[in-house]
């Protein structure tokens, strides 16, 4: 009776990991579609994209990209959404780091009320944020300049990584902490010679979902820097290849050229993103 039980729930695991494994496998496939699109569009002329949309190209039409490179000024876009990811990422784990250290350790009402307070800038809609920051950049004289923008990205991104590192830092173990704390160590050197370490995961984890949001973002770019050619970013010069005659294989090839970076960063760091994910459901 134990080995027929045994063996229908073996029957039942198995069907469930097929079911399991092709819904995986079609949703891959559905997302695999709009990139196989657009990355063999980016190689074919206009015609081409029209007559055999799915097909390869008969032959690899480079000028797209050089077109696009030249015409929407991709160049001085590119540098400049290197900027506001690299400065918003700084900013972020500057203060995050310490934040995330301060809740996690914290025992009392009051670092319950912070978490809860951090918690509640999800509730607020990016959007609504809209205005009043436009706003305040002309008041500080800081409309249409990088570092605003920068800080206000790093802002609109603390809620998340701040109540995410808490979760890592709460992981580790106090003990650690009070066996530095009676060996002499003050509270910065506990942060940066056992927190950061063990939460180099979480970190990682943060620094990766946070450039995705730098690197795409779009309306406030638009607001906050305006499509001058000297301040405007990736994402803002892109659109600007849209016109009534729109050469849309030039229009794909620029695409392609804003997706690079996302991709290398996806493959040199992909198994670090499951490693932090399976490292923040385990509690060391």
């Amino acid at each position: 009776m134990k080995i027929a039980l045994k063996r229908s729930k073996k029957i039942k695991d198995s069907k469930g990991l097929f079911v399991g494994h092709f819904l995986v496998w079609i949703y891959a496939l559905l997302l695999s579609i709009p990139i196989y699109y657009v990355v063999i569009s980016a190689f074919k002329t206009n015609i081409e994209i029209f007559d055999t949309p799915i097909s390869f190209p008969k032959k690899f039409f480079l000028q797209n990209f050089k077109d696009a490179w030249t015409t929407a000024s991709l160049g001085p876009g590119l540098i400049n959404s290197i900027k506001v990811t690299l400065i918003a990422e700084i900013i972020t784990l500057l203060f995050a780091i310490p934040a995330a250290y301060g809740i996690a350790r914290s025992k009392g009402l009051s670092g319950r009320i912070v978490e809860r307070i951090f918690a509640l800038g999800f509730l607020v809609p990016a959007f609504a944020a809209l205005v009043p920051t436009l706003l305040l950049s002309i008041k500080l004289n800081l409309y249409q300049t990088i570092p605003y923008l920068a800080f206000f990205l790093s802002a609109s991104t603390m809620p998340i990584s701040v109540i995410l590192l808490t979760q890592f830092m709460r992981a580790i173990p106090a003990e650690l902490e009070e066996s530095a704390m009676l060996d002499g160590a003050s509270r910065w050197q506990t942060l940066r010679n056992i927190y950061i370490p063990l939460s180099r995961p979480g970190i990682i984890l943060i620094i990766i979902l946070n450039f995705l949001t730098y690197w795409n973002e779009y309306l406030f770019s638009v607001v906050l820097l305006g499509f001058d050619v000297a301040n405007r970013t990736l994402q803002v010069a892109l659109p600007t290849l849209v016109s009534d005659n729109t050469d849309y294989g030039i229009l794909l090839a620029g695409t392609a050229i804003g997706l690079i970076p996302v991709y290398i960063v996806y493959i040199f760091f992909h198994r670090k993103i499951e490693g932090a994910l399976l490292a923040g459901s385990i509690k060391v």
